[in-house]
């Protein structure tokens, strides 16, 4: 990585040049909570991240409100899921990472508690970013519209410096309809950071693998690992390293091993019996996938191996779209999309939920993007 490296310390002083500070809006005065929950309104005529307060049942309390200094969007058809992806918010070691859909930028806050200082506004090297993934200094950003683009950066320190290299075309059919199933959904990497996966739902229903090499770059074009009928939506990682999908077709959880050539071995496969199985959200050995169609989610342990048991079904309020696992494990949140709602629930031990309340996120219904810490 010292290529990487000096890439960074180049680009630092042109970086300085171009960085956006602003002050948060109606945001209040820095606070001491240890575990805050941030929530991305993606409001067409100003995006904000909601910071809520958890206490110590799991009940969240707002904290303040903060402008990225970009524009939400909407995808044509959406209605609960405005960017119909997952990872539109993404916390990394005291960043938060925000997308901007509708001004084509990626926001970067420093998180201080439940306070966020907006470090930089920086151009997403696409068009309307969706998600946004992590890696030692690594960040990658998944833009939708135009067939589909990946773009990659070098953290240095607060700020993120662009690489037009690291610049990949996924080459989706960009005319394709409706638009919210046809946009790629998700980017992530493999925990080893040797990897980069793209799901790109009903445009193609494949999960696209880059290889990533030690200087952080893209292969040059990733192999495409094609589930007929399957539209895979979102993704996450269990204990053992395997691929878990929200397989939204087939409205149903998928298994795979991610080999080093970038195919896919499926392991196992649980139906969830519910309606646009979309996102997934878990803590390594329970997962749940939110079922936007039935306001529902779908409990599943998977103790590693990629194996899944079913846990069952729990209801939402309306559209229940993005969701996101404490780091400690014991809380899930998740949006709802149709009234702008936050619902948490405590994770019991044996993958039950217990409802612990639920707050209205003003400007949000739509929105996605959840970060729990």
């Amino acid at each position: 990585m010292r290529t990487t490296a000096r890439l960074a310390l180049a680009g630092v002083a042109a970086l300085a040049a171009t960085a956006l500070f602003a002050s948060p809006a109606l945001a209040s005065p820095p606070q001491q909570s240890a575990a805050p929950v941030f929530v991305q309104t993606d409001a067409l005529s100003g995006n904000s991240v909601v910071a809520l307060d958890r206490a110590a049942d799991g009940s969240l309390h707002t904290a303040g409100t903060y402008a990225t200094g970009g524009l939400g969007g909407a995808l044509t058809g959406s209605v609960v899921d405005h960017l119909a992806s997952q990872g539109s918010l993404t916390y990394d070691r005291g960043l938060l990472y925000a997308v901007n859909a509708g001004s084509n930028t990626v926001t970067v806050f420093a998180v201080r508690g439940d306070h966020l200082i907006r470090r930089q506004v920086v151009a997403s090297g696409g068009n309307f970013p969706v998600s946004v993934t992590a890696h030692g200094n690594l960040v990658y950003v998944l833009n939708a519209r135009s067939g589909g683009v990946v773009q990659g950066y070098v953290r240095a320190g607060d700020f993120l410096i662009r690489i037009p290299a690291w610049n990949r075309s996924l080459g989706l059919n960009a005319a394709q309809t409706p638009e919210f199933t046809s946009t790629p959904g998700q980017v992530a990497f493999t925990p080893s950071g040797s990897q980069l996966v793209v799901t790109t739902k009903g445009n193609g229903s494949s999960i696209d693998v880059f290889a990533v090499n030690r200087f952080g770059g893209l292969s040059a074009q990733p192999v495409k690992n094609v589930e007929p009928g399957a539209v895979p939506f979102a993704v996450t990682f269990d204990a053992g390293r395997h691929l878990v999908v929200a397989e939204a077709g087939t409205n149903a959880v998928g298994t795979f091993t991610v080999n080093a050539n970038g195919t896919l071995t499926p392991i196992a496969q649980l139906a969830t019996a519910q309606a646009a199985t979309c996102w997934i959200a878990g803590t390594g050995s329970t997962f749940y996938a939110s079922n936007a169609g039935s306001a529902s989610l779908t409990g599943a342990r998977d103790p590693g191996d990629g194996s899944l048991a079913a846990i069952g079904n729990t209801a939402t309020d309306p559209g229940t779209v993005d969701g996101s696992v404490t780091s400690d494990g014991h809380f899930l949140y998740v949006q709802t999309g149709a009234n702008g709602i936050v619902d948490g629930f405590r994770i019991n031990a044996n993958g039950s939920l217990t409802p612990v309340g639920s707050v209205t996120v003003p400007g949000a219904v739509g929105g996605e993007g959840i970060a729990a810490l």
